[in-house]
């Protein structure tokens, strides 16, 4: 064979190679038109379709490529589109970096979290009295941080445990916010209890048994509130984003991430605390992101490890608990720091915030 002929049979292989990258853009346009009409909630991938394309193809094969090898062929390029219409669907949520490149900064009263401050959101694991909430309360404004939590509303894995005061605790963190100056981040359970909390809270948290309560995430995403979104127990950080989409999908932007641990075959803490989450979530959102280092490990003495962790890796904030007296607390009493530990919590993290500075 001459190297004119060579020549000539390469240019027409990449003629084909155009006629084929043409016919590739030219399908994935039809799946990207068919992704579009799926709807919501509409699993991408078809077995049974993909096995009747495949049927097809491997019917009109004549060779000289094996069957297996055209078979593999397709299969990429099935691979392909179904990526491109996740790649899609992606780029269409709000709540998507794609869809807003600049962060969005969450202002509760004053405090901004997002803006590259990191903040402290501490309080008791549940709402038992005035006197238990004053206490903290005081002694987190000795430490200059002013929002505080505190369950009123305590949806437990046991009926028979303790499950919370209900709108006389929001009542109760209201009336010592109102007092010590602060701002009350409470959970709500359901969506009728949403209207009424509006007069006691300043964020709504969502917690992880309700990350997939879809008519609670409408229902505060049509507030005028912050949001704080816990991510659910055994939730995948996708699901947690849709999560997040449903919020602000009504008009509510002003949505909190909340890493909290995930469960897993760990036992050595409560939950196994994915750190990763933080700077994933970061990437592929524009929401704030912060850790709850106590539902995450239910152990004190990982508090502070795990909480420098959070700040270096960029979190918004670390949520923790904190009870005058945790000894006699009527939940999660083995987690939760007493005043003098919170201080030193306190008092080393800030330290740790300057190095990073």
């Amino acid at each position: 064979m001459s190297t004119h002929d060579l020549t000539e049979l390469r240019n027409k292989i990449d003629d084909i190679n155009l006629q084929i990258l043409a016919l590739l853009n030219e399908r994935a346009g039809i799946v990207q038109e068919i992704g579009t009409k799926k709807q919501q909630g509409v699993n991408r991938f078809d077995p049974i379709r993909e096995r009747q394309s495949l049927d097809l193809i491997l019917k009109n094969h004549a060779g000289p490529f094996e069957a297996s090898t055209i078979q593999h062929i397709f299969k990429e390029i099935f691979k392909a589109s179904l990526e491109l219409q996740e790649d899609n669907h992606r780029k269409a949520l709000l709540v998507s970096r794609k869809a807003q490149p600049e962060d969005t900064i969450v202002d509760i009263n004053g405090v901004k979290v997002g803006n590259g401050n990191q903040q402290f959101i501490m309080g008791p694991c549940a709402v038992e009295g005035y006197e238990q909430v004053k206490a903290v309360a005081l002694a987190m404004k000795k430490q200059g941080l002013t929002l505080l939590r505190g369950g009123a509303f305590k949806p437990r894995t046991s009926p028979y445990d303790f499950q919370g005061l209900g709108i006389e605790g929001l009542r109760i963190l209201r009336e010592v916010a109102d007092e010590v100056g602060m701002s009350v981040v409470s959970e709500i359970l359901t969506p009728h209890d949403v209207e009424e909390s509006l007069r006691y809270v300043d964020v709504i948290q969502v917690g992880a048994r309700n990350m997939q309560n879809f008519e609670l995430l409408k229902t505060v995403g049509k507030v005028k509130k912050p949001v704080l979104l816990k991510r659910g127990l055994s939730a995948t950080i996708e699901e947690f984003i849709n999560a997040a989409e449903y919020i602000i999908s009504q008009g509510n932007d002003q949505i909190i991430l909340c890493e909290r641990g995930i469960r897993t075959y760990e036992k050595a803490t409560r939950n196994t605390l994915d750190i990763s989450a933080v700077p994933i979530l970061k990437k592929e959102t524009h929401l704030p992101v912060i850790v709850d280092v106590t539902h995450s490990t239910g152990r004190k003495d990982l508090l502070f490890p795990t909480a420098k962790a959070a700040l270096a890796i960029g979190a918004d904030a670390v949520m923790a608990e904190v009870h005058p007296d945790p000894a006699v607390a009527l939940s999660d009493s083995a987690q939760q720091m007493d005043i003098p530990e919170f201080n030193a919590f306190i008092n080393e993290l800030k330290l740790f915030k300057e190095k990073l500075k």
